[in-house]
């Protein structure tokens, strides 16, 4: 069939939620479309494969504190964030002291959580008595099969939390760490690469694989 000059009118409007073309005509999530810090995030790191166990720990920690904030607010302040947390080195941070956390809550470069401060510093704590490469391990093996569900083809279809997410929190939450809830869970599985839940139009979407 061939399209006439009347055919992008004649055409059905795009489902709510569905990819949106961007200036430079590549679609992406709706979300990568409402800012520039959201673009570059979106088209460059978010659900690209991330491992190590500060790297890991780091997306951990921020997905934290960005629990009832808008992520853009975590964006524009991860250099503040590093910064103060030691470059989210885990032995660096495990060794934080009651003037570290006085320092950190006096921080306005970064969120001033009393509760996610700790839970930052705790997890640290405990990450630290662990083997090199086990958080990392540990993460990764509850990484779902890719082909255990379709690309979602608009944000409706994109879940907030999973069964494999709700297991890892748990088993995290058995060995010592707070702040991880399933959902939390599940956007730091979605940011690492751990899914894939760029839409089915998106053009990043696969472009995170391997």
């Amino acid at each position: 069939m061939t399209a006439g000059p009347d055919a992008a009118a004649a055409a059905p409007e795009p489902p709510a939620g569905a990819a949106v073309p961007g200036p430079d005509g590549r679609a992406r999530c709706p979300w990568g479309t409402t800012a520039e810090d959201y673009a570059a995030y979106h088209d460059t790191e978010w659900g690209r494969p991330v491992h190590g166990d500060d790297a890991l720990y780091e997306r951990l920690c921020l997905e934290g504190f960005q629990s009832g904030l808008s992520w853009l607010t975590i964006l524009r302040k991860r250099e503040a964030f590093r910064a103060a947390f030691a470059g989210f080195r885990i032995a660096a941070v495990a060794r934080f002291t009651e003037d570290d956390e006085r320092r950190l809550l006096a921080d306005s470069g970064i969120v001033r959580n009393r509760a996610k401060i700790g839970a930052a510093l705790g997890n640290a704590r405990v990450a630290a008595g662990w083997e090199p490469g086990e958080l990392d391990r540990l993460v990764w093996s509850y990484a779902p099969d890719p082909a255990a569900r379709p690309a979602p083809r608009t944000t409706a279809e994109v879940p907030g939390s999973t069964p494999e997410s709700t297991a890892l929190a748990k088993e995290l939450k058995r060995r010592g760490f707070r702040f991880v809830g399933p959902t939390t869970v599940y956007a730091l599985m979605q940011a690492c690469g751990l899914v894939d839940d760029h839409l089915a139009d998106c053009w990043c979407r696969g472009s995170a694989a391997g």
